[in-house]
């Protein structure tokens, strides 16, 4: 299966992510932000928007989700108008991980 780059700070919500995506087959690879990480065989990027710039995020060239709190409405928005391919509050993605992740490796 796809290698997945999770970027969060939050390390429960980061160990989640992993957790979750491991058990759907996936392999992860965990970072803090995108300076301090490992991009080999990296095909998708799963990313804290209160961590990473969206811009910065987009500009590597592969699919990315991000997600945020629901009540930051601007940081939603800036990810969508920056391209960032899927954009959900943090409890979606919590909900709906493999799914969404499935979604955009098979675009």
């Amino acid at each position: 299966m796809a290698r997945v780059l999770s970027i969060a700070v939050d390390l429960m919500l980061g160990s989640k992510v992993q957790e979750t995506l491991t058990a759907a087959g996936y392999e992860v690879v965990a970072s803090p932000s995108i300076e301090e990480t490992t991009w080999d065989g990296v095909e998708l990027i799963v990313a804290d928007l209160d961590v990473e710039n969206p811009e910065a995020l987009v500009g590597l060239g592969m699919p990315v989700l991000g997600y945020y709190s629901h009540v930051d409405v601007e940081t939603k928005e800036a990810a969508e108008a920056a391209g960032v391919d899927k954009v959900v509050p943090r409890s979606r993605m919590a909900r709906e991980l493999p799914d969404l992740v499935k979604g955009l490796l098979d675009v």
